[in-house]
């Protein structure tokens, strides 16, 4: 496994300033965000600098996870929903471009909607994702698509149907376990049934459980990070545990993106050793 941090807890920090600062950290990886909210905005980005990120990956020793666009598969407004497909495409066109080894980065991004709402929007979602994975396997990119609390896939057990009524291999899951943790949903339970669906995951910390919850900065909550780390490893996972830093953390007054960075670190490479479970380096 590699130890990742997403950039979407870094929104206007320069990448010429986030990626030496995760690599002196000592990260193994790292998830870029591109949607428009971020200094890495597929709209502010031009040819040069499309081509100037990968070098500074290399020069760096971090590799690219994921690019980030997360959007709602199940917007309501079919112009707004043309738009969001436009840039998912692009999204995995610049990840094929991305591209480190032998596999590119996955895409991120989400599927919306309110909870309850999935049996009567089914046909559309799985036909949205079908436009989605037709682009992404002529790029041989995956899309992993993050189920939700608050939106019309919140559980495990609905994730995997859907995927499964999607059936194909470009559209996976990106297992964000923080949102089952809220749910009161045990880490085995989660892991056990999101594992095979899933090339990438994300890891928080929080507090409480669903309504009254809080996600919080690595080491502030309840979450155990080792026994998650464990059972990670007991089912096959080789991939990227990146840290995401929720909007409920970026709102505190004061928020230092860079320190965050390394309090995470710093609690989650501790897991890792007291799991007993080694990280590779380089280029996945």
């Amino acid at each position: 496994m590699q130890l990742g941090y997403s950039l979407w807890a870094m929104p206007d920090v320069p990448i010429d300033t986030s990626l030496p600062h995760l690599a002196g950290l000592g990260y193994d990886a790292v998830e870029i965000v591109v949607l428009p909210r971020w200094s890495t905005a597929l709209t502010r980005m031009d040819a040069a600098e499309r081509k100037r990120i990968p070098t500074l990956l290399q020069r760096h020793g971090l590799t690219l996870s994921a690019v980030n666009y997360y959007t709602a598969l199940l917007e309501p407004d079919p112009t707004i929903w043309a738009g969001h497909l436009a840039a998912i495409k692009e999204t995995i066109d610049l990840a094929a471009e991305w591209t480190q080894g032998d596999e590119p980065p996955v895409v991120v991004s989400g599927v919306g909607g309110k909870p309850g709402e999935l049996p009567e929007r089914m046909d559309e979602l799985v036909a949205r994702a079908g436009a989605i994975a037709s682009h992404a396997a002529s790029r041989g990119v995956v899309v992993a698509l993050e189920p939700h609390i608050g939106a019309a896939i919140e559980t495990p057990d609905l994730m995997a149907e859907v995927i499964q009524q999607i059936d194909s291999p470009s559209i996976r899951v990106n297992f964000d376990i923080s949102h089952f943790n809220v749910m009161g949903i045990p880490i085995e339970e989660s892991v056990a049934k999101m594992l095979p669906y899933s090339p990438h995951t994300h890891i928080k910390d929080e507090r409480g459980r669903t309504p009254d919850y809080e996600y919080v900065v690595p080491g502030e909550g309840e979450f155990d990070f080792v026994a998650y780390l464990k059972a990670m490893q007991a089912g096959g996972y080789t991939g990227v545990v990146s840290v995401e830093i929720s909007f409920m953390v970026q709102r505190r007054e004061g928020y230092d993106p860079l320190e965050t960075a390394a309090t995470s670190y710093a609690v989650v490479a501790a897991a890792f050793d007291k799991a007993g479970i080694s990280r590779r380096k380089g280029a996945s």
